[in-house]
């Protein structure tokens, strides 16, 4: 990556534009968004770029790139499986959707599948505990009250879109 691109730089400054001149931190979150969204991932340089960019120390846009697991750190999947692993998704089995997933996709958490199609992550809380277990589809589809069968229909309905 050699600089951010002029729609990037457009949507990062519609997010800076958001809180005061001196705040651009403020602006972080939404900028690594941005540029994963173009990228699908977040390299080292491109966290450079967006620290160069919204002129906020380095070590501010890697606190926060590894602290949230919204963010990939390395190439992922067309599709991001996230299954929450918190204490009601656990209580209510998480770990054998988990199971499946690893046999069904041949992947464990972390790994990616060798089509490029899937990337099978943990979620640290998905906030639907009313709702367990519950599965996050990229970055903004909520699966809740997730079963086998219903896992076993989505990863059907998100390979034949392909």
């Amino acid at each position: 990556m050699n600089e951010l691109s002029k729609e990037c730089k457009e949507k990062i400054d519609f997010w800076r534009n958001k809180f005061p001149k001196n705040k651009s931190r403020s602006a972080i979150l939404m900028a690594l968004r941005v540029v994963q969204n173009e990228h699908g991932w977040l390299s080292d340089e491109s966290l450079e770029k967006v620290a160069d960019y919204l002129e906020v120390p380095k070590v501010e846009v890697f606190e926060v790139v590894s602290f949230y697991s919204m963010y990939n750190r390395e190439p992922v999947g067309k599709h991001t499986i996230s299954v929450c692993n918190s204490l009601s998704c656990y209580l209510c089995k998480c770990n054998d959707l988990v199971g499946h997933l690893e046999k069904k996709l041949g992947v464990k958490p972390g790994e990616t599948t060798k089509d490029g199609m899937f990337t099978l992550k943990y979620a640290e809380c998905l906030a639907a505990c009313g709702g367990a277990p519950a599965v996050l589809v990229g970055d903004d589809q909520y699966h809740q009250n997730m079963t086998i069968e219903k896992l076993d229909s989505l990863i059907d309905e998100l390979s034949s879109k392909e």
